[in-house]
């Protein structure tokens, strides 16, 4: 077995796999390594909507690269990606102001994006409820891909087709500079060789240098989801549908000149915003509608206190929300679950330890949508 490579990447969640295809891409050889059988993190539990439309300018330069990188790829394997675009529905005059402004932001950047009247929103979306949408303003070029398929077929064409060394059920347990080399020890004692290790460790904070999560802003976030039963009777979504608690919530409408009045006439106590409630649908390839999320938030220290069970009284307020948004042939719910990911103030958590050893954490909500051109240009950084 090769144990001498130019690249070790430390996790095989979305940001670790497309550090390790650009630099495969580079011809560069690479090891990633992941500690579970298969990746089990936020990269699977998401909704699976590569969004640059809900960025703030600075992070949806990368995710509009990213679209593209999606883009050739799914040409080359099927990784479920399909530019089916988004669309966000204002409920009220408020959220219909802040989409109008965000249209003018994305004109000037370049973006294209569309007003669309409350008559071709209900025209063009299925079940959209009237009393609910007020106008929208549509993404053509944002995408939808399947979550929980999308990383393990990257991860099997990146091994068949571009020589990927992938160690599964191996967690690294230390990294250490030794001359220009960096050696990695995993649990089973599995000793490994690079010029460089990219450690994309995710919410796992405890294997390796704790100490630097703990000093940090770093957070852990807990999200709630839930998933419908198959639709019935051919009903089918054409895109993702963000409401308007996106369009409150997302850093892209804080760059509009009324985000801050609008925000301050908000309650300040209320379910929503305890739960941190943004309510988005989007429906599978398998007909399945996926309702959420939610978002709790600890410190690095005490996200074990963040538990790991659902709370249903979220779960009931989400699908209340959902109810007063469309009307799906059916709300039967077939799957809930919790995930779990990390965040920190300046977009993404970022340290070298001996000119060497890289760590890439923290890119929150981002992280589907941002990753593969964030990566990109942390790879194209590093020399030999």
């Amino acid at each position: 077995m090769n144990k001498q490579f130019d690249l070790i990447v430390v996790g095989g969640g979305v940001l670790g796999t497309f550090c390790a295809l650009h630099a495969l891409e580079k011809g560069w050889k690479v090891a990633l390594l992941e500690k579970d059988k298969r990746p089990q993190g936020a990269t699977v539990r998401n909704f699976g909507m590569v969004v640059p439309s809900g960025m703030d300018l600075k992070w949806q330069k990368y995710g509009r690269e990213s679209l593209e990188i999606y883009a050739k790829l799914q040409e080359k394997i099927d990784l479920t990606a399909r530019k089916t675009g988004s669309l966000y529905v204002a409920s009220d005059a408020e959220e219909l102001a802040l989409i109008e402004e965000i249209a003018q932001i994305n004109e000037s950047a370049g973006y294209s994006s569309r007003m669309l009247s409350k008559e071709t929103c209900l025209e063009k979306m299925p079940g959209l409820r009237k009393d609910y949408a007020k106008g929208g303003l549509y993404f053509s070029e944002d995408m939808l891909v399947e979550p929980h398929a999308m990383i393990h077929r990257l991860q099997e064409f990146l091994r068949a087709e571009k020589n990927l060394q992938l160690f599964n059920y191996e967690q690294v347990n230390q990294c250490e500079r030794v001359g220009d080399k960096v050696e990695v020890t995993t649990s089973f004692k599995t000793k490994l060789w690079a010029s460089h290790v990219m450690i994309c460790n995710g919410s796992e904070f405890q294997a390796l240098y704790p100490e630097l999560f703990l000093a940090s802003d770093l957070k852990a976030v807990k999200l709630q989801m839930l998933q419908t039963k198959p639709q019935p009777n051919s009903f089918r979504l054409p895109c993702g549908i963000l409401s308007g608690h996106s369009i409150r919530r997302y850093e892209a409408f804080s760059e509009c000149p009324s985000f801050a009045k609008i925000k301050e006439k908000e309650p300040v106590e209320s379910a929503i915003k305890k739960w941190g409630i943004n309510l988005l649908l989007k429906q599978g390839l398998d007909g399945s509608v996926i309702i959420g999320d939610s978002h709790e938030y600890a410190a690095v220290a005490v996200q074990e206190d963040l538990g790991f069970g659902i709370k249903e009284e979220i779960n009931a307020l989400m699908l209340e929300e959902a109810r007063k948004i469309i009307d799906l042939p059916t709300f039967e719910i077939e799957k809930q679950w919790i995930g779990t990911y990390s965040q920190c103030q300046d977009g993404l958590f970022e340290r070298t330890i001996d000119g060497r050893i890289h760590i890439l954490t923290g890119i929150g909500g981002k992280g589907m949508t941002a990753s593969p051109a964030y990566a990109r240009e942390k790879i194209d950084g590093l020399s030999l």
